[in-house]
């Protein structure tokens, strides 16, 4: 039953794939920025939905930035989970962009790509995510650097904040948790530790039973005096915060 219903939902999913990329090859190109921005919101949301996870948002959205989300990592659903509760600019690693199908998703998403190799283009990113700011843009990072386990916060890195110090511009604490839709459980079928093939991680989130992703903002905070690395830690406390009373919250459900 539960390979069956993976199986299911991956065609589901695959066929998601491909209507996004027909729209963004045949729509995109005649659509205005805010526009795109819905399609992408909508396209999240049903990409969630293919997947058997539902979504519920708490504390306040930002409607407008500049705002730089800053998020936990663990699943593979963290960002479609964000696009779907707040289009956002994502912050990726650059071999995304030439991932099969998904680079060209998250290109057409508006996402902003590091070589985090080279400290060239670690200053040319900063200099975009503070161009992107300055005009008002809601921008997100994961300050992990990569998906942990979701039992545990790994430590933040603050190198991408300085571009929110640099606008004046606030982080936004989100946290982003997995629970059992039926009993409000943790579940931790959608995340995918460093060392496990995506394709498992996909299939477990598949297979399981129906899920719900929350999506938890705090409030935005500005520097005030802290630098980076800092911040960093306050950051991580906070979003530490909001899981650990998002999982006590909804396990009343």
């Amino acid at each position: 039953m539960r390979n069956a219903r993976a199986a299911w939902r991956l065609a589901r999913l695959a066929l998601h794939a491909l209507h996004g990329l027909a729209i963004v090859a045949w729509r995109f190109p005649r659509l205005s920025e805010a526009q795109r921005q819905a399609h992408v919101q909508a396209w999240a949301l049903a990409l969630l939905a293919h997947a058997g996870v539902r979504l519920r948002v708490e504390g306040t959205t930002p409607l407008h930035g500049p705002v730089l989300l800053v998020a936990n990592h663990s699943s593979w659903l963290d960002i479609p989970a964000l696009h779907a509760a707040r289009y956002c600019r994502f912050v990726s690693k650059a071999d995304v962009q030439d991932w099969p199908l998904m680079g060209t998703l998250a290109t057409a998403g508006g996402t902003l790509f590091l070589a985090r190799e080279s400290p060239r283009d670690m200053l040319r990113l900063l200099q975009g995510m503070r161009a992107a700011l300055a005009a008002g843009e809601v921008l997100a990072l994961f300050p992990e650097g990569t998906t942990g386990d979701g039992r545990a916060l790994l430590p933040f890195h603050g190198n991408l904040l300085q571009a929110a110090i640099a606008a004046d511009a606030p982080a936004q604490p989100v946290a982003v948790s997995f629970f059992d839709a039926a009993s409000g459980a943790p579940s931790h079928a959608p995340c995918w530790p460093g060392n496990e093939s995506l394709l498992r991680a996909v299939w477990r989130t598949l297979a399981a039973a129906p899920l719900l992703v929350r999506v938890r903002f705090g409030a935005p905070r500005y520097a005030m005096g802290h630098d980076r690395r800092s911040w960093a830690l306050s950051l991580r406390e906070e979003v530490d915060a909001l899981l650990h009373d998002g999982a006590a919250a909804c396990n009343h459900l």
